[in-house]
């Protein structure tokens, strides 16, 4: 029987409120069913720094989920922060640190909407802080209608791996962001293009697996969305 690949995911945080009158860990359970619709098992990631080199040695694979916060732009060299930016920096330190201890043992790296926007900083890029104020004539990133449809299209690169993976070279993606990589970090090419010239998906053909994408593929609205969890979790199993 083939081994099931260990499939880590961080989780988001919040403060006290709502589900709890203490500070609490949150994920969507549709990341988990992504992962184990591909063939994987996903095992959930405290913010504990410590722990990363413990967390690397148990994994096969991180996933880099999204959340309603941003990376502080004092972290890709921004003199700046936009108003709009709103931070949660132990989930930052945390998740750069399982990154680059990720990278540094080629495991296989998926960034999904702001975990590709760390992706790109971990390496060495930077980011639009708001979309809206660096992109004329921008589209609606936070689109208005539900997530579970497309928000738009993306031209995807030829010759890319996400191009391979998707089979196709545009597909329909959900879109909730008001962000964006801005520079590509060294050694990776912007895979998916909005319309607007958002890039909405980078790579690192260099590596196993490292890809980051600025939509939600765990919400699974088109083939290229199951894909691509399928070939980050068979590139786990190497």
């Amino acid at each position: 029987m083939t081994r099931q690949p260990v499939i880590g995911i961080t989780l988001d945080s919040e403060e006290p409120g709502g589900y709890s009158k203490l500070p609490w860990y949150a994920l969507r359970k549709n990341y988990s069913e992504a992962v184990v619709r591909a063939g994987g098992v996903p095992v959930h990631l405290a913010h504990e720094p410590d722990a990363v080199p413990a967390y690397l040695d148990l994994i096969d694979g991180l996933v880099v989920t999204g959340g309603a916060f941003d990376i502080d732009p004092a972290l890709f060299g921004a003199a700046e922060r936009h108003p709009t930016v709103t931070l949660k920096t132990r989930r930052t330190e945390f998740e750069l640190a399982i990154v680059r201890g990720a990278l540094d043992r080629d495991l296989p790296v998926l960034g999904i909407c702001g975990g590709q926007q760390l992706l790109n900083v971990a390496l060495g890029g930077t980011l639009i802080q708001h979309i809206p104020d660096e992109v004329a004539g921008a589209l609606a990133h936070e689109q208005p209608n539900p997530r579970t449809e497309p928000g738009h299209d993306v031209e995807l690169t030829p010759g890319t791996r996400l191009a391979a993976i998707a089979g196709a070279p545009r597909i329909p993606v959900n879109s909730a962001h008001h962000q964006a990589v801005k520079a590509v970090a060294p050694g990776c090419v912007a895979d998916a293009i909005a319309p607007d010239g958002v890039i909405e998906g980078i790579e690192d053909p260099s590596r196993r697996f490292c890809i980051g994408v600025q939509w939600h593929p765990e919400y699974d609205i088109g083939p290229a969305d199951a894909a691509l969890f399928r070939a980050f979790v068979e590139a786990c199993r190497t």
